[in-house]
């Protein structure tokens, strides 16, 4: 099955060296990119063939479209007469919907729909997915294991993608945040730039481990953590009066309301 990967930014990419360490043969892949730099350095790093849009949907039995959402309906103007009934096309844009993606393309096209989001660089990826109307188990199975190269997939109504988007696709920005205010912290406290972050991120993968290892609900580990009376007592009614918790909620909703903009097509 010859996979085409329309866009090669930073989730292009990702996806594309997934395959590759997956195992995925490299004359079964096929990348656009319209800057010849870019696409020199994509041939040099992979050994993957570069042509353009219609070239590589012509060539192709999946086609994987990487680019911004403000993009989608000039890209699927441009491959709509290249792309056949038995095609797959499957979709990493935010806030696109299938519909509209169907609406470009030839009748009968099987769409996926994909929230991934930048763990997947990393082999450490979540991505969730949501079938179009043409769409039957075995395409989601292709999908699936598209996805599961950078990391964990999971199906969901398409009806959720914009609160999965706004936790997951948008997430790693809010801890990455996080992790930054823990590092300026340790900094201003008389630590070494270095030190605090060697401890901070430490911190983190050993936190995401335990969450993930033990199966327990996130507030029985910070209890475990919080002795009354403690330091971490004190940072943690810090926090609740500062209404952080309330916050995130709020820009939680914030990322879930634009997804659900760039679904209305509003840019």
């Amino acid at each position: 099955m010859t996979v085409a990967i329309l866009g090669a930014g930073v989730m292009g990419e990702a996806l594309l060296s997934g395959l590759v360490r997956a195992g995925k043969r490299v004359d079964e892949l096929l990348v656009t990119e319209r800057r010849p730099e870019r696409a020199r350095e994509l041939t040099d790093r992979y050994g993957v063939e570069v042509v353009d849009n219609a070239t590589a949907v012509k060539r192709a039995d999946t086609v994987v479209v990487v680019v911004k959402p403000q993009d989608m309906g000039v890209l699927l103007d441009e491959v709509a007469n290249s792309v056949r009934p038995d095609h797959l096309v499957v979709s990493l844009a935010a806030g696109i919907t299938t519909g509209f993606i169907e609406s470009r393309l030839p009748e009968g096209v099987a769409v996926v729909r994909v929230m991934p989001n930048t763990p997947a660089l990393v082999d450490e990826g979540m991505a969730a997915i949501s079938p179009g109307s043409h769409c039957d188990d075995s395409h989601l199975r292709v999908a699936e294991d598209l996805l599961r190269s950078t990391g964990k997939v999971q199906r969901v109504p398409e009806k959720q993608m914009d609160v999965v988007t706004a936790i997951s696709g948008s997430g790693p920005a809010y801890v990455f945040y996080v992790v930054e205010a823990m590092i300026e912290a340790g900094v201003h406290m008389g630590l070494p730039r270095a030190t605090a972050t060697e401890f901070v991120v430490q911190t983190l993968v050993g936190s995401a481990k335990l969450l993930r290892e033990t199966g327990e609900h996130p507030t029985v580990l910070r209890e475990g953590v919080t002795s009354p009376g403690g330091t971490t007592a004190a940072a943690i009614r810090l926090l609740e009066e500062g209404r952080v918790r309330a916050d995130f909620l709020a820009a939680i909703e914030a990322a879930r309301d634009r997804s659900r903009a760039l679904s209305s097509g509003q840019v």
